[in-house]
């Protein structure tokens, strides 16, 4: 059964939803960084999910960590979300045996979903990596743990021009609510 949007944003068509998980992504990239955290808390505002998500996405920022060695938080701050409606259930899992359905079936089932962001990911921006992204938007990598580097990513606009950071947070939150239109997970109107 889908669910439905929340309140404020049931009277918007499709393409006005989409549009608005991709300024919420975007603005709270913007004022509260972390790339994976604003991706969830977009989707968050628009489908009403428990916040513990929110929680749980706070540090697949920068790489992973702040490291630069991952993926994009926005992709996945993304998978989250969509594995939180077709991720493998606990009670599906099994530490005492192979359980081939519904134990492995399930995960098989819920990797293509995850995939088509990531193949978004590929075909709008060439990578689904972090380092490479910012190499894309600057020109170059900052190391963010090093405060004069994260200095350096604000002084290139990194929160602050909306076509950097926060196009690819608001992008990213845009993909993923497509996703769950798509697939049934997510319906809008009252």
């Amino acid at each position: 059964m889908a669910v439905k949007v929340t309140e404020p944003y049931r009277h918007l068509s499709r393409e006005e939803l989409l549009d608005k998980a991709a300024e919420l992504g975007a603005a709270y990239e913007q004022n509260s960084y972390s790339c994976s955290q604003s991706c969830v808390a977009a989707l968050h505002r628009i489908l009403g999910f428990p916040d513990v998500l929110v929680r749980a996405a706070c540090s697949n920022a920068a790489g992973t960590a702040w490291q630069l060695v991952g993926t994009c938080g926005g992709l996945v701050g993304g998978i989250m979300v969509l594995d939180y409606y077709f991720g493998r259930p606990f009670e599906h899992m099994s530490d005492k045996e192979v359980i081939m359905d519904p134990n492995v079936n399930d995960l098989f089932s819920s990797q293509p979903i995850a995939r088509m962001l990531f193949d978004k990911y590929i075909q709008t921006y060439g990578t689904a990596t972090c380092t490479n992204i910012q190499q894309q938007l600057y020109g170059r990598m900052f190391y963010l743990e090093d405060m004069q580097e994260f200095q350096k990513l604000e002084d290139a606009g990194g929160h602050s021009n909306l076509e950097k950071c926060p196009r690819i947070v608001g992008n990213a939150a845009r993909f993923t609510l497509e996703i769950l239109l798509d697939k049934g997970a997510v319906e809008i109107g009252g």
